[in-house]
């Protein structure tokens, strides 16, 4: 049985909101039409017995004997989706029935609670425990406790020889009421188990996005740092460098290397924050196409035949205006790609291939099922697969397709435009629109 709720006072199998049956959140839908089909069943057998046999077995009127049967046993239908309401009912009808039993003149009979009265109160105990909190269940049984050693004490003398019912319905109502609020918290445990390793897998996803995001806020830090610094130097030794420099110009030169000196230090303050103490070998510059084919090459060296796939020479160079960010990432997504093949798929044949078009460029990783066991240890890489290159691609403004091969092995995808598109909105030096 399903469960919802997540209020402390309301731990039933199915959701405990007014309206809603028992098994009302089951996905199959015949599941879901179980307890009406039961509850159906009970009240169709028991309103015709209990009238039957209260009328011939208790001399009890025709008339009185119908009306207890639809009020005892009809409740039920109730049960599925109320069944403290319900029992509220039927434990009124029960009581009344149980008087007008211990006070009929009948010699031998089971007194104050029928046999049916027992298998209904049964029945809708159940369902009450199902969804009630363990508070209500013991009010419930305590009120049936002491009903029944009420009803018991009025007994009529003349039909005392009977069997006495008050004891097996105190019995059976516990052992049923303690059944069900069992039933109960045990799918309630479950569900509980099931929604936190839910919120643990989004928290997870969550913090691997994150520190992903913070990595790549690291690297993008080196590289603006690295060009604000080479700013920062040649505005100030442009009036050594140049000549003929009036003093406006070298105050503007001056102004420019101030900013960027300034620039440098609030990088710096961001550095700490975004850095732990434990990360100071990243504070190295960072790689970029150049050296791709040392990666390529230590992944050979680890067992992995790979192919590398460059354009002409000289494509990749200056006359690309390859972004630094881009630049990184076609880097790390090499990596990591490769980096998965080392770990998923060892041994296994792999082609990295980079190609440029007039303003992309275009990475892709392309490997064979494993030929070899595939180990547990962990490979070099950012640790986040899938992850980071679909995080690094969206922030330079890129694509990634990733995927399986049909013949066991994987693929990876990456379209990266030649500058971030902050970049492509600036405009060039020299430009007719530049200051």
């Amino acid at each position: 049985m399903s469960s919802v709720s997540t209020s402390p006072d309301h731990e039933p199998l199915a959701p405990p909101w007014a309206g809603e049956a028992l098994l009302a959140r089951h996905p199959r839908r015949w599941v879901r039409r179980v307890p009406y089909v039961i509850a159906l069943g009970f009240a169709a057998v028991l309103i015709p017995v209990t009238s039957q046999v209260l009328g011939m077995d208790y001399h009890v009127n025709g008339g009185l004997a119908i009306a207890l049967g639809f009020a005892q046993a009809a409740p039920l239908l109730l049960a599925v989706v109320r069944p403290l309401q319900a029992w509220r009912i039927v434990i009124v009808a029960d009581i009344a029935g149980a008087f007008v039993v211990v006070q009929a003149d009948v010699a031998g009979r089971p007194a104050p609670w029928t046999p049916m009265v027992v298998v209904g109160y049964l029945v809708l105990c159940l369902a009450l425990s199902l969804r009630e909190p363990r508070r209500t269940v013991l009010y419930v049984w305590l009120v049936t406790v002491v009903a029944s050693v009420l009803l018991s004490a009025f007994r009529n003398p003349v039909g005392s020889d009977g069997p006495d019912t008050s004891v097996l319905m105190i019995v059976l109502s516990g052992a049923v009421l303690l059944l069900g609020s069992l039933l109960r918290e045990r799918g309630e445990t479950r569900r509980r188990l099931v929604e936190q390793e839910t919120i643990s897998e989004t928290e997870r996803a969550r913090r691997t996005l994150l520190e992903e995001r913070t990595r790549i806020a690291r690297e993008l830090h080196d590289v603006v740092a690295h060009h604000m610094t080479v700013i920062s130097v040649q505005a100030d030794s442009a009036p050594y460098r140049l000549s003929g420099v009036s003093d406006e110009v070298r105050g503007e030169f001056e102004s420019i290397a101030a900013s960027a000196r300034d620039s440098i230090g609030e990088m710096r303050r961001l550095l700490k924050v975004l850095r732990s103490e434990d990360a100071q070998d990243e504070r190295a510059p960072q790689p970029g196409l150049d050296k791709v084919h040392q990666l390529v090459e230590a992944t050979r060296r680890g067992g992995v035949p790979v192919e590398l796939s460059l354009p002409e020479p000289g494509a990749l160079g200056e006359s690309t205006k390859v972004s630094p960010a881009v630049d990184l990432s076609t880097y790390r997504i090499v990596q990591e790609a490769l980096s998965n093949v080392v770990q998923h798929a060892p041994g296994a044949l792999t082609r990295v291939s980079l190609s440029t078009g007039e303003d992309h460029l275009t990475v892709l990783v392309v490997n064979g099922p494993a030929t070899k066991p595939v180990s547990r240890v962990e490979s070099g890489g950012t640790g986040h697969g899938l992850v980071g290159m679909g995080e690094r691609v969206r922030l330079v403004g890129g694509t990634l397709d990733v995927g399986p091969l049909p013949d066991g092995g994987f693929r990876v995808a990456a379209r990266l435009p030649m500058s971030t598109p902050e970049e492509m909105s600036t405009p060039e030096e020299g430009s007719p629109s530049s200051p």
